[in-house]
């Protein structure tokens, strides 16, 4: 899949996260760098990054101060900024080139940032809360550096990172991506439902429910969907699991084979980083107790006997070789979860319990997944029965003639499969690049008016290079983007195939009448 390569060994990205609260006294500057890609930078250049934002930042908020700086687009670089949690940005700096300056989409990077920073909270909580349980800054440091570095290497190949650039202009960051059942199917996904939360004996547990890499339940909220289900579709589903295996999905970028000498680049980096902070750091030699967890490190979970996922990253329960089983933090309410995944061949099942509600730890949870075996294995296997009949393979959801994103307002997503979208022509791909750019800059302009309602009614269609079609559409929250490449010359035919599609596939939506 084509990106906007950059190379590691260069200043051509990078990547940092810094607190505005921390280090502004002379002489304490490095207090403030939480994270930096690539770490063997001299750290008198990572504080001239960094200071570079933190200047931008300031001088923006001059003339606006209640919205954020999101991006500054300079002669040869583009600064992407992020701002994960009160005063601690995520800033990422890209140099541009002949093929990046076309390439890379600023929306697109900024759901990075924002991808990698809700999957590092719910395995660690808030940066904040990390940094407030232990104030020099040792312990977040040693948990961001080899989180995000793993995060990263799904976007290497070779010795380059691929970042999101015009080849993905069709796929959208920050949404999940659901199945169609039919009545029947849904039926007995609800009564499965309530079955796993009356096996798990309290009230406050969550499931989400997956087949293949797509998502078909979630009793969680949105935000806590959405990092659960990238988790899954990173590590957990049957194709994250199969080493070599190919997914769909844009989230299973490349195959775990082709990375490894992608990998050890990477992995050096954050070693780096690793003797550079412990030296500066010295409260983490103190504290022999602090065990840096890594959730995703490639290759590190199997299915064991009984269905159930098994990790060796969080180690073994005290005296057995019974892997700890990972918690998680609830975005809302920062409650501890208990994340246990069972997998019957294409479906895979998360339940999330709460770890107040389980006495002796392990052992306890151990009853659970028991009782959630006994009392719903039968209504898996039907309900992986039904999905499995109902299910059209990778291009279930193609429409031929069209290549499609539509996005809605519940940050639910479907488009056509990427193995389609590699069919059109360059042209066609970086004119649907630039024309996502100008609808993300009239989003943004209309939320940070004083319009109460954001979410008007927009059409722009283009004609590119190449005689295609690019049309985008936005109508009730939702989105739809299109490309046809052999449409007819009139406007008008373009335009009643957009009309088709939507009365078809979005309930007549994006209709003009």
């Amino acid at each position: 899949m084509g990106m906007a390569s950059v190379n590691t060994a260069s200043e051509g990205m990078q990547l940092c996260i810094f607190d505005l609260r921390r280090g502004q006294q002379e002489g304490q500057e490095l207090d403030k760098i939480l994270f930096f890609f690539p770490a063997d930078l001299p750290f008198a250049t990572q504080l001239s990054v960094i200071g570079l934002s933190e200047g931008l930042i300031t001088f923006t908020r001059i003339f606006s101060p209640d919205a954020a700086c999101e991006v500054i687009e300079a002669e040869r670089h583009s600064h992407v900024f992020f701002e994960a949690e009160s005063d601690i940005w995520m800033v990422m700096v890209v140099e541009k080139s002949k093929e990046s300056k076309a390439a890379c989409q600023v929306d697109a990077l900024r759901k990075v940032l924002k991808e990698v920073h809700s999957l590092f909270v719910l395995f660690h909580g808030t940066m904040r809360s990390m940094l407030e349980k232990e104030t020099s800054g040792g312990l977040i440091r040693s948990h961001l550096y080899p989180f995000i570095t793993d995060y990263l290497s799904d976007f290497l190949i070779g010795k380059k990172l691929q970042l999101p650039s015009f080849h993905d202009c069709l796929m959208e960051r920050g949404t999940v991506q659901m199945l169609t059942v039919g009545r029947e199917a849904a039926i007995e996904v609800q009564s499965l439902v309530k079955v796993l939360e009356c096996s798990a004996g309290t009230t406050s547990c969550y499931s989400l429910v997956l087949f293949q890499d797509l998502l078909v339940s979630t009793t969680l909220s949105p935000d806590d969907t959405i990092s659960l289900f990238t988790y899954a579709v990173l590590r957990l589903t049957p194709h994250a699991l199969s080493s070599g295996a190919t997914s769909w999905s844009y989230l299973q970028r490349t195959n775990a084979g082709s990375q490894v000498p992608a990998l050890s680049t990477i992995t050096n980096s954050g070693s780096v980083s690793d003797n550079i902070y412990r030296s500066r750091d010295t409260s983490l030699d103190q504290d022999n107790n602090c065990q840096v967890k890594r959730p995703l490190h490639h290759n590190r979970w199997f299915r064991g006997n009984d269905g159930f996922l098994a990790s060796d990253i969080w180690g073994a329960d005290n005296g057995s070789q019974t892997s700890v089983t990972p918690i998680v933090y609830l975005q809302l309410t920062e409650e501890r979860m208990y994340l246990c995944a069972y997998q019957y061949k294409s479906l895979t099942i998360i339940l999330l319990v709460p770890v107040s509600s389980i006495l002796n730890g392990e052992q306890g949870l151990s009853l659970v997944k028991q009782q959630v075996f006994e009392n719903a294995s039968l209504k898996m296997l039907r309900v992986e029965e039904k999905l499995s009949k109902g299910w059209g393979g990778e291009n279930a959801y193609h429409v031929s003639g069209y290549r499609y994103l539509l996005v809605d307002d519940e940050r639910v997503s479907r488009a056509s499969p990427p193995a389609k979208v590699m069919t059109l022509a360059k042209d066609s791909l970086l004119a649907m690049s630039k024309l996502r750019e100008e609808v993300n800059l009239e989003k943004r302009a209309k939320c940070s008016s004083s319009e109460v309602n954001c979410d008007k009614e927009l059409e722009i269609c283009v004609r590119a290079k190449n005689g295609a079609w690019v049309i985008a559409r936005t109508s009730r929250g939702k989105e739809l983007y299109m490309v046809l490449e052999k449409a007819s010359e009139m406007l008008l035919y373009a335009s009643d195939a957009v009309e088709k599609f939507s009365n078809r596939y979005c309930s007549g939506v994006f209709s003009l009448d």
